[in-house]
């Protein structure tokens, strides 16, 4: 079938707008019309080639949709479901899997990487030649053909521009507060970046029960909704930022750290944020190649505990709906997440926002 799509043809350029060939889905692959699809930071990494990814490709990890078609052997969803996408598809079987590990499953790590689907070939092309499938699902696209295990069905009174957001920015903050970091009633939370993932960390330390829960960003726009969204405290990084932390935390320090932006110099002062004995938690992604300067002998001497979270440690097929019913209880902010929407076409002034910071997200409605 022909389909359009927000195309990347090389590192450093723009999206183009092309008209593609879509295969039907293979065995064990679903066809899911794209209704929504954030935009998030991980595809801007891919467009300026921090990450690296075989080109052209189409991006777009963060979406939902409604399954249209399935393949043979497809038993997890059907036809008429309403579904989130994840682009950390888990086989059930793996070590990982069957370590509780979900969100690192390596039976679909080599391909998604590859961008292609499970057997090693992409379901997209233009003229002929492929087009491969960024994170294994290319939502920034009217359709999109992705593995099983990747639609996850929701309930269907949920807007699905609303549902996109828990395919990413959702699942990757809340999940760093309640799965990897596992804050308590009571303590303390310093979030580094106030964007869509850092949002999301203030939500899911607020239903943690944290006491304290401080927000650090350059854009001085972003003060008030970080704390609309639950945050006790927001505050300009740089100057005195780290002082008026620990004052805000009886000088010590906060329990839990979290960087939500992923650059090395923002890692290295959120290090200095954590008290003794307390956790930072990695959540934004680096460019890959770049290094992490943290002091060894600090490290020791006060037990500080460095930890990583992909995906927020989440299992799926068991959170997305958890964190869709916490947003119908009025438990989650959703709605208030999507700063704007744009049309397919808009897509690269819809990442010009986003790297102007006024957004806590964009979503690509189709």
């Amino acid at each position: 079938m022909k389909i359009k799509a927000a195309v990347l043809m090389e590192p450093g350029s723009g999206f183009v707008i092309e008209e593609l060939d879509l295969q039907a889905p293979k065995a064990g692959e679903v066809l899911v019309k794209i209704a929504a699809s954030g935009v998030c930071h991980s595809d801007y990494h891919v467009m300026n080639g921090t990450t690296k990814h075989p080109m052209p490709c189409v991006c777009g990890h963060e979406g939902a949709g409604v399954v249209e078609a399935v393949g043979p052997n497809v038993s997890r969803t059907q036809v008429g479901d309403h579904v989130v996408l994840s682009w950390a598809p888990d086989c059930g079987d793996c070590f990982y899997c069957l370590h509780g590990q979900p969100n690192l499953c390596e039976t679909f790590t080599e391909p998604i990487w590859a961008g292609t689907m499970l057997d090693g070939t992409p379901r997209l092309s233009l003229n002929g030649e492929p087009v491969y499938h960024y994170c294994g699902l290319a939502s920034f696209a009217e359709y999109a053909v992705v593995p099983q295990e990747s639609c996850i069905p929701i309930r269907k009174d949920v807007p699905l521009e609303v549902a996109s957001l828990v395919g990413c920015a959702v699942a990757t903050g809340v999940g760093a507060a309640m799965y990897t970091a596992q804050v308590r009633p009571g303590e303390s939370v310093v979030i580094y970046g106030a964007g869509g993932i850092g949002l999301n960390i203030v939500q899911g330390a607020l239903l943690c029960g944290a006491s304290t829960i401080i927000t650090v960003d350059t854009n001085e726009s972003k003060m008030q909704t970080a704390r609309d969204f639950g945050a006790t405290h927001a505050l300009i990084a740089g100057g005195d930022s780290l002082e008026a932390i620990r004052d805000l935390t009886g000088g010590r320090g906060a329990d839990h750290v979290f960087e939500a932006v992923g650059l090395p110099a923002v890692q290295e002062t959120a290090f200095e944020a954590v008290r003794p004995g307390g956790t930072l938690t990695l959540v934004g992604l680096s460019p890959m190649g770049s290094g992490t300067n943290l002091p060894g002998a600090v490290i020791t001497r006060q037990e500080k505990v460095i930890r990583g979270s992909y995906y927020g440690s989440v299992n799926a097929h068991r959170d997305f709906p958890l964190f869709i019913d916490l947003y119908a209880s009025g438990r989650l902010q959703l709605d208030a997440m999507v700063s704007q929407k744009y049309p397919l076409e808009d897509i690269n002034a819809a990442y010009d926002a986003m790297l102007g910071g006024g957004v806590a997200r964009g979503v690509i409605v189709f």
